[in-house]
């Protein structure tokens, strides 16, 4: 099942929302990712008329949490709290939504979270915890996202990903290209986290940053790795209809769809 992220939309509203799903389902993919940030957040009192346009279209839906201005890593427990409530807003929506599966991010870290790792890691740990428990109320599917080369991004190797994981029972959603902006290890993130990852996000670039590029027009080597893909909801998170065209249109290329 392959589906388009909003990243793809680039109008503001329901009106511009509902031309772009006409998009969406001409090129024919059957899942849209909401990513829940400016200018269009998803909450308690909007998500109605969003779920009823998909619904309109037959299209199934995942959710992507808010992250901008979100740190479930703050040393700050106000900003920890306001963070944990702003996602399970988001799980909520996504329960009454009926997503496939909602994706967040780790934490991210500040000067004092350098200097004090043990006491950062062991509130980020225990905020995850805190979010496998809400994901349990909900009825949520929950991916934690790897990230991408920056310099304040936490979880950027696979094996710090499973560091802050051990033992939380959440799923990962693996991102190709975060990935290929760091270790480029694919294979080893394959083997670490099998069985567990419950999304894909696609995307391509240089390797130099994360540019969310069309398919096929950076250095992923796709060809190689979409046979080893999971069997879980992969989602284009690239920057216009246009680009998910010709990301498809490479898929097709080489065997991928």
């Amino acid at each position: 099942m392959i589906g388009l992220s909003t990243t793809a939309c680039l109008g503001r509203g329901l009106k511009a929302f509902e031309g772009w799903l006409k998009g969406v389902k001409k090129l024919g993919f059957g899942v849209v990712e909401l990513v829940s940030e400016w200018p269009s957040f998803l909450t308690w009192d909007n998500w109605k008329p969003y779920s009823e346009l998909l619904e309109s279209y037959s299209l199934a839906v995942t959710i992507h949490a808010p992250f901008s201005d979100v740190n479930i890593g703050s040393l700050n427990s106000r900003i920890r709290e306001a963070s944990l409530e702003v996602l399970e807003e988001a799980f909520e929506v996504s329960s009454l939504m009926n997503a496939l599966n909602v994706t967040v991010h780790p934490g991210h870290c500040s000067p004092a979270s350098r200097k004090y790792r043990d006491d950062y890691n062991r509130v980020h740990r225990e905020s995850l915890s805190r979010l496998e428990a809400l994901s349990r109320e909900y009825g949520v599917t929950v991916g934690v996202e790897n990230m991408p080369s920056f310099p304040i991004l936490d979880a950027q190797t696979p094996e710090r990903l499973a560091e802050l994981m051990e033992g939380i029972g959440m799923g990962v959603t693996f991102d190709v290209g975060h990935l290929n902006t760091t270790t480029r290890n694919f294979e080893g993130f394959l083997r670490l986290f099998r069985g567990r990852i419950v999304h894909v996000h696609l995307h391509d670039n240089s390797g130099k940053g994360d540019e969310h590029l069309a398919l096929g027009e950076g250095t992923v080597p796709w060809k190689k790795l979409l046979p080893k893909l999971p069997g879980v909801p992969w989602v284009l998170e690239v920057a216009s209809l246009e680009d998910a065209r010709r990301s498809l249109g490479y898929l097709r290329g080489i065997g991928g769809l």
